[in-house]
This record gives structure tokens, C-alpha cells and sequence, in this order.
């Protein structure tokens, strides 16, 4: 099999990826290890950026997301029984983010790219990346119980952390920088509607909590929890008490309660792999970054990846220049540390580590006080929610 871009992986980076070489009349061939019910049900992150909401729209892909998603212009802060209302486009001249969920958006994308776009192959294992130091690189694969090869120009890893990609990578080229925190959050899906029609954060003595949505019946909702925690081992009472503790307000608010249909524990990490290009091999997404979900930069990142990715592409195959091609990662790297930066911030001001200090219990006080209070911190606050440019 031979194509231009050989893309591994089928989550939002690699599905967008196909959707915008496609429409620039670029082809490609996008490998997935699993099924197609499975990348279609996976729970992840469901908060999407201005600058997202936007590329899902250029790309065509937007049209259930604008009838389906749920536009917030605002995020709450609450600790110390106050609520404070960030309003998103009042502080950044109009953005705002969309609640919809990172399902939705594979799905939408594998309906484009089956209908219009090049191949899509579901449980074809990718096995190795080679040849990517010269002109011809290489991707091994099984499918359909046999191993096949596709021949490309060049191969992009949008497989996540545990993918072979980066793994191609000479581990002397490769600098990996992370940070593991010391707890996680169980989450739940619960089937009432949202006990508030923005998402909320909440900073509290026995650790962060945050409110959000699926749908306008759906709730999904998060409690920090000690690092290996056991879904299982809490009940759903337990859940709900605890989450009503974390959230209560000083006015008459109160948290309703549903049948909970789901419970699961993510861990907390921060990590990059510099660089994020090797000869021909060009990385994408979770493949060369991770952020803690508290700052929801995840999904976004790895769109901002792409759509660099594909600019350089079609820069190259219009004018012949590489020069967005050799400065992707660098490009990329910019905007990456700055979501690392504002994802750690948001983590250390909401959570508290278990070893906290009465010193450094003030201090998140103090950095809340100052968001509420100081109108040049909450527009940064604000300007980092809604997303970093994409230029």
C-alpha cells in the first residue's frame, strides 16, 4: 500500500489529521488497533476550545456539534463557600468553549472520513515505524490476521503514549520531561441534569471537585482521590455526600442526585517528549504530550498539533518549502509548554497534595483571592481556558 501520509492511531488528532489533508487534496491512510465501537464509546475529555470549535467548522465537521453541544461563556471558582463567575468572552473579546464530548467528535470524523476521505482501517495493529531517517519510511502493520506494509512520505504518530511511534524515536535524541502528582479523580457519568448550567471548580480542605456535563441531562462530575484509588470502593451515596461537602456555597445552592452509570479513576501526570520530530516521523497528541485534566487542554493540544502539521504539509507540497515542516516541533513545543504551564497552575491552585502545609493552604487562597479579585489575573486565567492561538 503506498500513500503520503501514513497516520497511526484514529483519536481526534489523527481522524482531523486525514479530515484536513483530505480537504487539501492531500492523501492518507489512518491505521486503528481497535474497533470502531470502541474509539466511538471511550470516555474522554468533553471541553472544547474557541480555536477547536473553529477547525471542527472549517473542516466541515462541525454541524452536529453546533446542534448538539453546549456553548459555555463562563466557568465558577469556589473555595471558601464563595462563587466566583469567570466570564469567558467578556475578558478575551468573545471566545468561549463548547461542551461536547471527545466521542462525539471521532464519531463525527469517522463518518467524514468513511464517506469521503482516504482508507480507514479499524483493528489493524500497527507494529513498527521504519526508514524514517530516509526518503522512503515505512509502517508495519497485522490486519485482518495477516501483516501488510504501507510505503509513505511521511508517518505520523497520533497513537498515544503507549504506541509504537515514539518508540521510533533513538532514545539519545529523545528529552522526556514529566511530573506525576500524587492523587487522581474518580469520575462519574450520572443520569440527572447538571446542578449548574456552567462547569464549576471547586477548591476545598479535603481536596478539588469539579462539576460538569454531558448533556442537559447528563452529569459528569470528579472528586480528587488518593493516587490508586479503587473506583469500586466508593459507594454512590459516599460519592454524593462527598461531592455535596466539596461544593457546598455559603447561599441556597444544592447538588442534585441521580442514578450513577459509570465510575473510573484517572491518574494525574504531566509529560512531553521533545523533540517532536525524527527524520520523517512527525508525533501528535498524547504520542508526545500529556496534561493533567484540570486545565481540559488534552484534546485541544493534540488538534493544535495537526493543524500546524497540516499547514506545513500543504505548504510544502504547494510551494515546495519545508520551512513549516522543519519547524514543527518547535512550532507545536511553543504552545504545548504554555498548556503545561497553565494546566499545572490550575492543578496546584485547586488540588490540595496530601503532605499540604497551613502555609501552602494560603497561598492557593490567595491565588483564588487574586483571580476573583484582579481583573489582568482572571483574563489570564481566561485567555488559557479558551486556548492559546493556533497561528
Amino acid at each position: 500500500m503506498r500513500t503520503t501520509v501514513g497516520i497511526i492511531g484514529a483519536g481526534p488528532a489523527g481522524l482531523l489529521l486525514a479530515r484536513l489533508l483530505h480537504n487539501a487534496g492531500i492523501d492518507s491512510v489512518v491505521l486503528e488497533s481497535r474497533d470502531r465501537a470502541y474509539v466511538e464509546h471511550r470516555q474522554r475529555a468533553g471541553i472544547l476550545e474557541q480555536g477547536t470549535v473553529d477547525v471542527l467548522r472549517a473542516a466541515g465537521a462541525g454541524e452536529r456539534m453546533d446542534r448538539e453541544g453546549l456553548r459555555h461563556d463562563g466557568i465558577e471558582l469556589r473555595f471558601e463557600g464563595r462563587r466566583h463567575r469567570v466570564d469567558l468572552p467578556g475578558l478575551t473579546g468573545g471566545s468561549s468553549v463548547m461542551v461536547y464530548a471527545q466521542t462525539e467528535v471521532c464519531k463525527d470524523l469517522i463518518a467524514l472520513q468513511l464517506k469521503e476521505g482516504g482508507p480507514l482501517l479499524f483493528e489493524a495493529e500497527a507494529l513498527a515505524v521504519e526508514g524514517v531517517e530516509g526518503d522512503r519510511p515505512r509502517i508495519r502493520f497485522r490486519h485482518e490476521g495477516r501483516e501488510d506494509l504501507i510505503e509513505c512520505d511521511y508517518v505520523v504518530g497520533c497513537d498515544g503514549f503507549w504506541g509504537v511511534a515514539r518508540r521510533a524515536v533513538p532514545a539519545g535524541l529523545s528529552r522526556v520531561f514529566e511530573r506525576t502528582y500524587p492523587f487522581g479523580w474518580l469520575g462519574i457519568l450520572a443520569d440527572v441534569p447538571p446542578s449548574h448550567d456552567e462547569l464549576v471548580y471547586a477548591r476545598h480542605d479535603r481536596g478539588f471537585a469539579l462539576l460538569s456535563m454531558r448533556s442537559p441531562t447528563v452529569s459528569r462530575l470528579y472528586l480528587q482521590v488518593p493516587e490508586g484509588t479503587d473506583a469500586g470502593a466508593w459507594a454512590d451515596e459516599e460519592i454524593w455526600d462527598e461531592l455535596e461537602r466539596r461544593f457546598g456555597t455559603a447561599d441556597d445552592w444544592r447538588l442534585r442526585r441521580g442514578p450513577i452509570t459509570s465510575k473510573s479513576v484517572t491518574p494525574m501526570r504531566s509529560y512531553v517528549h521533545e523533540p517532536m520530530r525524527y527524520g520523517r516521523l512527525l508525533l501528535a497528541g498524547d504520542a508526545a504530550h500529556i496534561v493533567p485534566p484540570t486545565g481540559a487542554k488534552g484534546l485541544n493540544l493534540a488538534v493544535g498539533d495537526v493543524v500546524t502539521l497540516a499547514r506545513a504539509l500543504t505548504r510544502l507540497r504547494d510551494t515546495g518549502s519545508a520551512e513549516l515542516l522543519d519547524a514543527y516541533s518547535a512550532t507545536c513545543l511553543r504552545r504545548v509548554w504554555q498548556a503545561e504551564r497553565f494546566s499545572y497552575d490550575m492543578t496546584t491552585m485547586l488540588h490540595r497534595a496530601p503532605d499540604a502545609t497551613p502555609f501552602e493552604d494560603r497561598l492557593q487562597l490567595a491565588r483564588l483571592e487574586r483571580v476573583a479579585s484582579s481583573r489582568a489575573a482572571e483574563t489570564d486565567l481566561a485567555e488559557g481556558y479558551t486556548g492559546f492561538p493556533l497561528d
